[in-house]
């Protein structure tokens, strides 16, 4: 996977969770404000059954799918990272990206990478050359 398919992949998936996190706030919010809930206390004991109420419910529950969504687009995105790094002659960015995943820091690493980490796509796709041979002229 491309470094710049990755980009987008993460990008867009960042934005996916940060719209379902407002979009559920937003939603959770404005049931509050219009009594939706029924309150004994601080406790929420039971949920008024209005129309709104039930828009705001399935508001919430759309942006609780759309951080899933984006959750998804940002574990695939490290994994084309990986399969993007795994192709470099030094392997620091695979291992980095790999134990800061596994250690629940990737978020960190695939920023790093996106701002400094090599494309290993670009190297990928020209054979190496032979001792004493020049490069073909295109």
């Amino acid at each position: 996977m491309k470094k710049s398919i990755v980009i987008k992949l993460f990008l867009g998936s960042l934005a996916a969770v940060a719209g379902g996190l407002i979009l559920g706030f937003v939603a959770v919010w404005a049931a509050k404000a219009n009594g939706v809930f029924v309150m004994d206390g601080p406790n929420v004991t039971g949920i008024e059954s209005t129309p709104f109420a039930w828009t705001m419910i399935g508001l919430a529950v759309l942006g609780g799918l759309a951080m899933m969504g984006g959750a998804v687009g940002q574990f695939i995105a490290w994994i084309g990272a990986l399969f993007n790094t795994i192709q470099l002659a030094d392997k620091a960015w695979f291992i980095v990206l790999l134990l800061t995943g596994l250690f629940s820091f990737g978020f960190v690493a695939m920023i790093a990478y996106l701002i400094a980490g090599p494309d290993g796509t670009v190297n990928a796709a020209r054979p190496p050359l032979a001792a004493g041979r020049a490069a073909p002229t295109a």
